[in-house]
């Protein structure tokens, strides 16, 4: 059963590591790390990873409630005390999160904004409307080898 994307960010966030020299997530660069694990998994599984809809807005693919959720925090990063609790994924929930984290952490929020914004499923959805499944499993299914 779908998570909530609020569920999903938790664990995002959990994996950063400032101790370590990591980078706490920042609003504008969770979404996209939202949008990049709902698209790779709805590709390879044709089953959504959490429930809420992906919505095209002006700096890229925002799920609104987490959105909101996160917003008092501006840029800055969310720090990891408001992770209070952890959802239990499976096995292939949990190595798809981790893959496009370990992946896609690498780049900024700026790039990530740019990336999403060269991609066919923001690039096709007017701004404010939803980004449709059929729409991420098009695009992403491309990228995945069997």
């Amino acid at each position: 059963m779908p998570y909530s994307a609020l569920d999903i960010s938790k664990y995002l966030i959990s994996k950063t590591n400032p101790e370590e020299g990591g980078e706490l997530l920042s609003n504008m660069k969770l979404q996209k790390l939202l949008y990049y694990c709902q698209g790779f998994y709805y590709a390879k599984f044709g089953e959504k990873l959490f429930e809420d809809n992906i919505y095209a807005w002006q700096y890229g693919p925002v799920v609104k409630d987490v959105y909101h959720s996160f917003k008092n925090f501006g840029s800055n990063g969310i720090p990891l005390a408001v992770v209070d609790k952890i959802a239990t994924l499976t096995v292939n929930e949990m190595k798809m999160v981790d893959e496009v984290f370990n992946y896609f952490n690498q780049f900024s929020a700026i790039k990530l904004m740019n990336m999403t914004h060269s991609e066919e499923p923001w690039i096709s959805t007017q701004i404010t409307n939803e980004i449709t499944l059929d729409k991420l499993k098009n695009h992403f299914e491309k990228f995945l080898t069997a």
